[in-house]
């Protein structure tokens, strides 16, 4: 294990979580930061709160409101439907600059409690073409918070080339399949666990966990 301590990007997420129980695993001290961005379900900070505390992480909420009035998009808005891009567009679930800014306060204060590494759950196989989610923003990025602080962070992501399926994978490894299954929130519709089934997120979460369970035993080789 790493004696060194690491901050994790934290939303209650499935993505998330799974990176929690791995964070958990390779360093000695982990500190989860949750961002309020007024976003469409207050429930995903009550989730990530109390899976904060069931697994002893000492958790930090910080205030990102001004997000939500740079960027109206369907995680902040009611009034915005939830749906996929379409002719090349973004999906209207992207946030602009949501990644930038979370990584970046994350840096600040992973400075401030003399923290090394900061472990996020992006990911580019399954992004939904969000730009801020790409292997070459977080290199890029890594290298700019270090140039900023003078610090020498590393950012990890450990989802970055996992599709669903085999991030459901990581959690049975990680020995937190049901945990993570049971007690996350990843649906747009604010239903914790399975979710609604019919938003993309829940469809995204459900195909890889269906397909996961159909091969489990291989993937347990």
């Amino acid at each position: 294990m790493n004696k060194e301590k690491a901050v994790i990007v934290f939303s209650g997420g499935q993505d998330s979580t799974t990176c929690l129980f791995w964070a958990k695993e390779r360093f000695a001290e982990v500190e989860a930061v949750t961002f309020d961005y007024n976003q469409r379900h207050s429930l995903e900070i009550e989730c990530a709160k109390n899976i904060a505390k069931e697994l002893g992480v000492k958790h930090h909420i910080l205030d990102m409101s001004l997000l939500n009035q740079l960027a109206p998009n369907a995680l902040t808005r009611n009034d915005i439907e939830v749906k996929d891009g379409e002719e090349g567009e973004l999906p209207s679930t992207f946030v602009p600059g949501r990644n930038l800014l979370f990584l970046s306060f994350a840096g600040v204060l992973a400075k401030q409690i003399n923290a090394k590494h900061i472990v996020t759950g992006v990911c580019e196989t399954d992004f939904s073409g969000y730009p801020d989610c790409r292997d070459i923003f977080i290199k890029s990025l890594n290298v700019t918070l270090n140039l900023s602080m003078d610090h020498p962070f590393v950012i990890h992501t450990p989802l970055m080339w996992l599709n669903k399926t085999a991030t459901w994978a990581l959690a049975d490894e990680l020995g937190a399949f049901d945990f993570v299954r049971e007690k996350t929130l990843t649906c747009y519709n604010g239903i914790i666990a399975d979710g609604c089934g019919e938003c993309p997120s829940c469809k995204l979460r459900k195909n890889g966990l269906d397909e996961y369970l159909k091969n489990r035993k291989e993937f347990s080789r």
